[in-house]
């Protein structure tokens, strides 16, 4: 049996991206979070991991991490700092401007997460986020976590992943920003697809409709499943899916944590106004009038009720106050913390605080385990390629550069050109220049060219004899991809002909040509890659 990959879950609160790791084959060798109850959340469910630790990652270091671990090195590091700091849904009550959020501590922790980076050293990490933290301040915060990490040595792309297409049933959009060590010469750009278990187009119903009926303030903490709903509830393959591969119900002795929260008459009153599927601002639209006291410039939301065949709103932490926006699709209340639990993707046997608040507040805070499933499985597929006999790139047109030297020329040669003439170029002309690109730069990535951000920095000094060809090959760069401004054409032209089909996807993401690059620089590492495909051929 082979030694499982390790990996760190950072701010990793109840454990949803822990979850989805383990069921991905991963091993977790440590967990930190400051929040009690998140932290007490993940010991109750995870036993076997040796150090679930209550700490501030400001004030506690990787050096005490890795004394308890036993470990200075691990495969992978993950995590989500707190992203309150961005989040759009702060909007709602003006914090999202001014003094109160462009002072939020909380924004700075990305730094605590680099900081373990930099003393382990994983081959991959993966910071989860908010799609908030690529307009916060203007970017800068986007643009910082991508530049300090490939200044640590990894080479970082950003990419948005849509929950929803990973089975999860809600509309969650979320930020990944993924790295690899530099020195790795194998580009990692994973499109990420639904774990086994999963399965696309599942909906709010199909997680919820086998539970309990209940009114507002009805419920126990715990209770009996009540299996004859459940018989009638499973009446498509999706929805029996879910229910027993996902939420492994059947691995669940009780039914916990479906309480419904009470609510004021008025709200019950507001609630029957309202059709499936529908806002309050929708409601007002065809004339509705709602008891509650609003300014109709500012009540927009605050009210919705879920649609069964749709997936459900993104589940936030905002749950723990009054879950208006988050009111049952056919029942006059609104969602229970189980049923959050189950939108989120985590099975029903995975124990929950017993304070209702919490209970919201840990599973809104969650990186959903089919999300990170789908990044176990990816990371996994890239980190087993690694020890793999190389492959040759498809590409029979064009040969490799076999120096710096000869690299930055062919890069030259092709930079002068326009845009239009770029368009004009024959294919083994580009390729030979793309290739030039990937050998020469370790620590650029193909995807951070499609963002380059726009401030732009002149202090780069490795590389003299680069320097000499043409100063340009490193300064002037820009700081979010760190991709030199006089290939940005090149770049460009590469993209538009990758997505017309004319690179194969092994010659667009050219580990050959990186890996000539880093035989090049490194004798030694030249010869230890000789000697593996010796030994595998």
């Amino acid at each position: 049996m082979s030694t499982p990959y390790t990996f760190l879950d950072l701010f990793c609160g109840c454990g949803g991206f822990s979850l989805g790791l383990e069921r991905a084959g991963l091993k977790c060798l440590g967990a930190v979070d400051f929040n009690h109850e998140a932290i007490e959340v993940f010991r109750a469910n995870f036993k076997k991991v040796p150090h679930a630790l209550e700490k501030d990652l400001t004030a506690f270091s990787p050096l005490e991490l890795a004394a308890l671990i036993g470990a200075d090195q691990v495969d992978l590091i993950v995590g989500g700092p707190p992203c309150q700091g961005f989040s759009s849904a702060r909007q709602v009550d003006g914090a999202n401007h001014g003094d109160r959020l462009k002072d939020d501590p909380r924004r700075h922790l990305y730094k605590e997460f680099l900081r373990y980076v930099e003393h382990f050293q994983p081959k991959v990490f993966v910071i989860e986020n908010v799609l908030g933290i690529r307009s916060a301040s203007g970017g800068i915060y986007f643009s910082k976590v991508q530049a300090e990490a490939r200044a640590l040595g990894y080479k970082v792309h950003a990419q948005i992943e849509d929950c929803v297409n990973l089975g999860v049933p809600q509309k969650r959009r979320r930020q990944l920003f993924i790295g690899t060590r530099e020195e790795i010469p194998k580009y990692f750009h994973p499109e990420l697809k639904p774990a086994k278990r999963a399965m696309t187009g599942t909906t709010l119903w199909d997680a919820i409709s086998d539970l309990p009926s209940l009114k507002a303030g009805e419920g126990q903490e715990i209770r009996d499943y009540d299996i004859t709903r459940r018989v009638k509830a499973v009446n498509t393959e999706r929805t029996s899916n879910y229910l027993f591969n996902v939420l492994e119900v059947k691995k669940a002795d009780q039914l916990t944590a479906h309480r419904a929260r009470p609510h004021s008459d008025r709200d019950l009153r507001d609630f029957l106004l309202l059709k499936e599927g529908e806002s309050s601002a929708e409601a007002m639209r065809r004339g509705v009038e709602f008891e509650f006291p609003y300014d109709k410039t500012s009540f927009k939301d605050r009210y919705t009720r879920q649609h069964r065949q749709r997936p459900c709103s993104t589940i936030v932490a905002h749950l723990a106050k009054d879950g208006l926006m988050f009111i049952h699709p056919t029942q006059n209340r609104t969602l229970t913390p189980r049923e959050a639990a189950r939108i989120q993707s985590f099975p029903d046997w995975f124990e929950l605080p017993v304070a209702r608040t919490h209970q919201f507040r840990v599973i809104g805070n969650a990186v959903p385990p089919l999300v990170g499933e789908a990044v176990g499985d990816a990371v996994v597929k890239y980190l087993k390629s690694l020890a793999a006999k190389p492959n040759r790139v498809a590409s029979t047109l064009v040969s490799l550069p076999d120096s710096d030297v000869q690299a930055a020329t062919w890069i030259v040669s092709v930079a002068k050109l326009s845009p239009k003439e770029l368009r004009q170029l024959p294919l083994k002309e580009l390729k030979r220049a793309w290739y030039s690109i990937a050998f020469l730069y370790m620590g650029l990535h193909p995807d951070g060219d499609l963002e380059h951000g726009t401030k732009i920095l002149n202090d780069k000094e490795d590389n003299p004899m680069v320097r000499r060809i043409e100063p340009r090959l490193l300064n002037p760069y820009y700081e979010q991809s760190g991709w030199p401004v006089l290939l940005e054409n090149i770049a460009n032209e590469a993209w538009r002909r990758y997505e017309a089909g004319q690179f194969a996807d092994d010659e667009f993401y050219c580990s050959d040509a990186q890996m000539a690059g880093a035989c090049f620089r490194d004798p030694e590492f030249a010869n230890a890659v000789e000697k593996s495909r010796k030994m595998t051929a």
